[in-house]
Parts: C-alpha cells; structure tokens; sequence
C-alpha cells in the first residue's frame, strides 16, 4: 500500500495546536472586566472549562497522528498522558497548580532521559523522536541528545519562574499561558534552527527537514 503524503502543516498542528486551542479557549471564556475587578469564580469557571478542552484537544492529536502517521512518537505520549492526569486534577480541584507544573514534570523527564542517555553513551533523542534525522551519524545524535537536555533543563526553570511570578492566584494564568505559546515555543524553534548547520556537518541527509522536540508544551 502506498504510504499516504501528510501536509507539512500536520504535523505542526498536531504538536502545537492543542496548545493554541488552549490559549485560545481560555481567552473566550476568561472575564472580559478591568484587571483585578473580575471575580475569582468566573475566572477559575474559565481556566477549568479550557484545561478541559485543552485535553480533548490533546488526546484527538493522539488520535490524528495515528491515523495520519501511522505512529505515536514517545514525546507525543508523555506529553498527552501528562496532560491528561493533571489536567483532570486541575477540572476537578479547581487548582490551576496541577497543569502549570506539568511543563516542568515533562521537562525534567525528558531532561533526565537525554542526560542520563548522553552520560552511558547512548542518544535516546533518536528514539524519541524517531526517523527525523536521516543520516545523522552517532557524535551527531549524542551532542543533540546533551544539547535538548541541557535546554529542557532551562526551560524547566523557567517554567518555575513564570508559574511562581504569574499564576492563578495572583490572577496571572493568563500571562503564564501567554508565555507558553509566545516565549517557549519560539525559543525551542531558535534552538532547532540553531543546530541546523551542525547537523548537516554530521550527515544528516540535506533533503530531509529538522523536526523540533520541544512538544512537551
């Protein structure tokens, strides 16, 4: 059977758009008043009634690249299983902490995979992410592998510092999601760019497109 040929644009949609129609859920249904007269009732009706939409999303980019790829990449179901697990605990304790530590929670992980991997010799980024360096050779993937490590760590700092400075209570979740589609996922694809030039030094076929990790969002 022939393989079916997906649009480039599938695959960025299912990577980010459970992210995009989270940000964009929670801005429809957040209080519309001036900062700091709106009620704290509406605003976490807002935040719980997107966190559950947030999940749909998620699971149906489960269900997309399986159907569209054939697959299901690990990142793809850390992620969705991460998601799923604190976001029901946030709908249900009405707590925005449990999805706003789940970033870190993903970062960490992975992190502590990629380092681990890069400290035994081993490039787990290859499995992680599958067919999307054709020709990389293995100092290739290795330098990868401690490089997105070492960047998961950062943006798991990051994460801390942004949840710490803007978060529900303080009536800052807004500003923190802001932050996750506007000010993460840039950086990840800055850095993946970044490496472009080193990974074709390292054999990675010139006709084959980089695919960026960071859909730990």
């Amino acid at each position: 059977m022939a393989q079916r040929k997906n649009p480039a644009w599938l695959k960025l949609a299912v990577d980010y758009g459970p992210l995009l129609i989270y940000f964009l859920a929670y801005r429809w249904w957040s209080p519309k008043g001036p900062a700091g007269s709106t009620s704290p009732i509406a605003e976490m009706l807002a935040l719980t009634r997107s966190t559950a939409v947030f999940v749909a999303a998620t699971l149906g980019a489960v269900l997309v690249s399986k159907w569209r790829f054939g697959r299901i990449e690990p990142m793809l179901w850390i992620s969705a299983a991460l998601v799923t697990v604190m976001g029901a605990m946030t709908v249900l304790l009405h707590d925005a902490f449990w999805i706003q530590v789940k970033p870190t929670f993903v970062y960490l992980l992975l992190a502590g995979a990629l380092l681990g991997g890069w400290l035994r010799g081993k490039a787990l980024l290859r499995y992680l992410m599958g067919p999307a360096f054709v020709g990389l050779d293995e100092e290739g993937w290795l330098i990868v592998s401690r490089n997105w490590g070492l960047l998961f760590v950062g943006f798991a700092v990051l994460n801390e510092l942004a949840r710490w400075r803007f978060n529900a209570a303080n009536g800052g979740f807004g500003t923190w999601l802001t932050l996750k589609l506007w000010l993460f996922m840039p950086l990840s694809v800055v850095f993946a760019m970044a490496h472009v030039p080193f990974l074709l030094r390292h054999g990675l076929d010139g006709a084959q497109g980089g695919e960026n990790p960071d859909k730990a969002g």
